[in-house]
């Protein structure tokens, strides 16, 4: 099945209809914890590897496998949409069936110069939470046992 593609509110209005479908929030632990989607889950799919750099979380397949049924209908953000897509892109070769990536993610889709093109989560007025509870990726990792 095909990854789709929605924008924000068109996301959340996904999440309101299917009470059962999952916002998988695949941004940073500290982007997560400064705002995220209510019942969303943090696993990063990048991880810091110093100052200003970014590598791929070799855990992060590993961990969703283990953690979310292959079947779940899964809403995938990042913060404008780049690594939300790539995220949908290895869950797709992981066997997951039913993927859609939130363009514009939680902060929005700017042009080349600086123009924003889609609004993302926040500025859409969508609803944001700061509590994580047991979502975060360190509660996750630890019940895959990761």
């Amino acid at each position: 099945m095909a990854i789709k593609h929605q924008i924000p509110p068109e996301a959340h209005a996904t999440l309101q209809d299917n009470p059962d479908a999952l916002y998988l929030d695949v941004r940073t632990e500290v982007e997560f914890a400064a705002g995220h989607a209510p019942r969303a889950i943090n696993i990063p799919v990048m991880v810091a590897k110093g100052p200003g750099q970014m590598q791929l979380n070799i855990d992060f397949v590993e961990v969703v496998v283990k953690v979310i049924p292959r079947d779940k209908k899964l809403i995938v953000g990042c913060m404008v949409g780049g690594r939300s897509q790539r995220a949908c892109e290895m869950l797709e070769e992981a066997g997951f069936i039913d993927l859609i990536n939130v363009v514009g993610g939680f902060g929005g889709q700017r042009d080349a110069s600086g123009k924003v093109v889609v609004v993302g989560w926040k500025d859409a007025g969508l609803p944001v939470t700061t509590e994580l509870g047991e979502v975060t990726y360190a509660a996750l990792r630890t019940k895959a046992g990761v």
